[in-house]
């Protein structure tokens, strides 16, 4: 697998993120509830791999991408603590949705979920894309 550019991996994250939350309010909107916790999970998750970019860390494992997260971002003070139990509620909620039988999640729990998958996305975006552009004027020699 080819190395990536940190600032450039953190951006196509980025756009991930917007795009799965996107579907995530259409498919709300159009009834399909489970298939928008899978979105809004997606979200969260490509959100927290968009920040771990520019560390150069990732993981074939999304306990690993949820472990190194709150490690580094949330403990820190970083993110709000509360992060912490939204992505642990949206973790859940995708995984019984996605391989529990019969097991229906509701609009309400979809609804709060797609909104906690906002507010961590811009919370994310704030941190990480004045890091690109402070990236992208290093690299093109701009000085202060």
């Amino acid at each position: 697998m080819p190395e990536h550019n940190p600032s450039d991996l953190a951006s196509f994250r980025l756009k991930q993120a917007r795009d799965c939350l996107q579907t995530a309010e259409m498919t709300i909107a159009a009834g399909f509830f489970k298939d928008s916790a899978n979105r809004s999970y997606y979200a969260i998750f490509h959100a927290m791999r968009a920040v771990l970019a520019l560390e150069k860390f990732d993981s074939k494992r999304h306990s690993g991408i949820i472990s190194q997260f709150r490690k580094n971002y949330i403990k820190p003070g970083v993110f709000p603590a509360e992060f912490s139990d939204i992505i642990e509620n949206a973790f859940e909620v995708r995984n019984d949705s996605d391989y529990l039988d019969m097991y229906i999640v509701s609009k309400k729990q979809v609804a709060t979920q797609l909104e906690n998958a906002k507010m961590l996305l811009a919370a994310v975006e704030e941190y990480v894309v004045p890091k690109l552009q402070n990236v992208t004027d290093v690299e093109q020699g701009c000085h202060d």
